[in-house]
């Protein structure tokens, strides 16, 4: 899949992180058919690469469906085993590596511009600055802007509507949402609330300037 054409075009990256896999299944098929296009699916979560793949199954293989919280080359060849065509890393490791020789598209976590370098010479696809909110929100964002005017930069952490609008506005390509968009859907809770979640983050993403 092309992530960079994906995180541009649709600027909203869900991340489903559950206690309980047929919830977390749920989420993800939900936030799909509100048209969330970007799901990935934490394998810190319960039962995480059976949820991959019963998502997988049920969205078809032109959708694009990613696996999170992806730290080891066994994370990343399971994760891609089980129908994950995109891979998203908190941290810098062997998982990018892995990624990039398995022909899969990486969002390489990083903090601080000597990891976006670094980032860079494993071959990233597009960069998670993680934890937005502690680096500093939308105001670091657009401090990295200046160094680094052609990355694709993902903020995820502590992004609720308002970040959201605020850090596309800073020139983030997209956003990385949990909790805040997710709520408790993924361990049993409404998805009647996550399908108004998803309405009201979607035109959030819709409303930001580009």
């Amino acid at each position: 899949m092309d992530l960079k054409a994906a995180l541009a075009t649709h600027r909203l990256l869900a991340i489903v992180r559950g206690g309980d896999a047929d919830a977390s299944l749920s989420t993800v098929l939900t936030l799909a058919e509100e048209g969330v296009e970007l799901i990935e699916v934490s394998l810190t979560g319960a039962d995480a690469l059976t949820v991959i793949a019963r998502a997988r199954a049920a969205l078809g293989d032109a959708r694009p469906l990613g696996a999170g919280t992806v730290l080891t080359a066994d994370d990343a060849r399971a994760a891609r085993d089980a129908g994950a065509d995109f891979l998203v890393t908190p941290a810098l490791g062997e998982a990018v590596s892995t990624a990039r020789a398995l022909g899969l598209p990486v969002l390489a976590g990083v903090f601080t511009p000597t990891e976006m370098v670094a980032a860079r010479s494993l071959g990233a696809t597009a960069l998670k600055i993680f934890p937005a909110e502690q680096a500093g929100g939308p105001a670091y964002v657009k401090a990295l802007r200046g160094p680094f005017p052609h990355e694709l930069l993902v903020p995820v952490g502590g992004v609720d509507e308002e970040a959201a609008r605020a850090h596309l506005a800073a020139g983030a390509t997209a956003v990385g949402v949990g909790s805040p968009l997710v709520g408790d859907a993924a361990d049993g809770g409404s998805l009647t609330a996550l399908r108004a979640r998803t309405r009201a983050f979607t035109a959030a993403v819709g409303e930001a300037g580009r």
